[in-house]
């Protein structure tokens, strides 16, 4: 509740803030050159750098950064380290390169082409770097196909070799003993929760062959959420390309995997008049595709929200600059990253128990028509 509210309370203090801005410049000027020209003050020059911070924090990116450091002439230095660029051209062929040539809103000549990185997208550009424009202004440079190792490619290597580790020596340890240690004592009583409450109650007796992925996709998806926690702007699970993909193996999974009672009570559901299945055909084939939408749409807003609230309490404190926002803030800051830390776990556990949920509606099995009963 607490997290909703502070949720409404920024985006209103943003909206309200956003819309004084607009107020100062003048009614008759374009907006892209209104917002160039109005002097802005210093609580809106800082309300605009938190927001560019947001933003910023919630992409993907192409390089590492810890933080940027700001210089006395106003420019800003990035610190951090460089990733691999991959990418390929049609026209030219593939490109490899670190991403610190793009370092400087630099063009990078490569197999006779020009490519420049805008809005942390590569793109094809003259020798000059030109970007164009549509009605709307978005750009409408030829993009190319890109498949570089970015920040969240990143973390998602990073947390499977972390996942290899621990139960790969959890493995190790159980073959000399079966009693758990090192890692085994933390992360045993986890793994027979994921199977006692959530597998089996959901499931039934076909439990094991969904074991390995429920407990992947869950702890993938904790590790990941943890990972986000920490001020490195690692937004992985906040990444609607990532949820979208985890939701995906769920519902192949699901699809594939699935009896023939199931496919039965999607296109002609049992024990109902003909005129019936007729309606209920269509709702149950796009309650398929609902279900897997609702995996990624809840993970994905989740985190998302979670990350904006906490950047903007701790962005507020340099928009007010003043001891009630330097004391209030900080410590309502703290409260929702505890917050934030039990989300994580919770969200990891949603999307694994509605994934056993689907998996178990798909192995239901059914005794005479009419009667349903899930056999465990």
């Amino acid at each position: 509740m607490l997290k909703r509210v502070v949720l409404v309370l920024g985006f209103l203090s943003t909206f309200s803030l956003a819309n004084a801005q607009h107020e100062t410049a003048t009614a008759t000027a374009a907006p892209h050159e209104t917002e160039a020209n109005a002097p802005l003050s210093e609580k809106e020059q800082s309300l605009e750098e938190v927001n560019a911070f947001k933003q910023h924090h919630l992409l993907d990116s192409h390089s590492f950064n810890i933080m940027v450091e700001k210089k006395a002439d106003g420019t800003e230095k990035p610190i951090g380290f460089p990733l691999p660029v991959i990418f390929y051209d049609p026209a030219n062929g593939l490109h490899t390169m670190m991403s610190s040539a793009f370092d400087g809103d630099k063009v990078v000549e490569s197999n006779g082409g020009h490519y420049k990185l805008y809005h942390e997208k590569i793109v094809k550009t003259d020798a000059s770097g030109t970007i164009t424009y549509d009605e709307n202004h978005h750009a409408t440079n030829e993009k190319v196909w890109d498949f570089s190792i970015t920040k969240s490619v990143l973390m998602i290597l990073v947390t499977a070799l972390l996942m290899l580790w621990i139960f790969g020596s959890m493995a190790k340890n159980y073959k000399k003993s079966l009693v758990p240690s090192g890692f085994g004592k933390l992360m045993e009583p986890v793994i027979l929760f994921v199977r006692d409450d959530i597998a089996k109650p959901n499931i039934g007796h076909n439990y094991k062959k969904y074991m390995s992925y429920l407990l992947t996709v869950f702890f993938f998806i904790l590790f990941l959420n943890l990972f986000g926690l920490m001020p490195f702007g690692i937004n992985v699970t906040g990444n609607i390309a990532i949820t979208l993909a985890l939701a995906l193996i769920t519902f192949f999974i699901t699809q594939f995997t699935a009896n023939k009672n199931y496919w039965q009570h999607i296109f002609w559901m049992p024990g109902v008049p003909i005129p019936m299945k007729l309606v209920m055909l269509p709702i149950e084939v796009l309650g398929m595709f609902i279900k897997p939408f609702s995996l990624l749409i809840r993970l994905f807003a989740n985190m998302s929200a979670g990350h904006l609230i906490v950047m903007s309490l701790i962005g507020l404190i340099y928009v007010f600059k003043n001891v009630i926002a330097g004391v209030a803030f900080p410590f309502l800051t703290f409260v929702l990253y505890l917050l934030e830390v039990l989300v994580a776990f919770l969200q990891a556990y949603i999307f694994t128990m509605l994934s056993a949920v689907y998996f178990g509606m798909a192995n239901e099995e059914h005794g005479h028509e009419g009667e349903e009963g899930r056999a465990h």
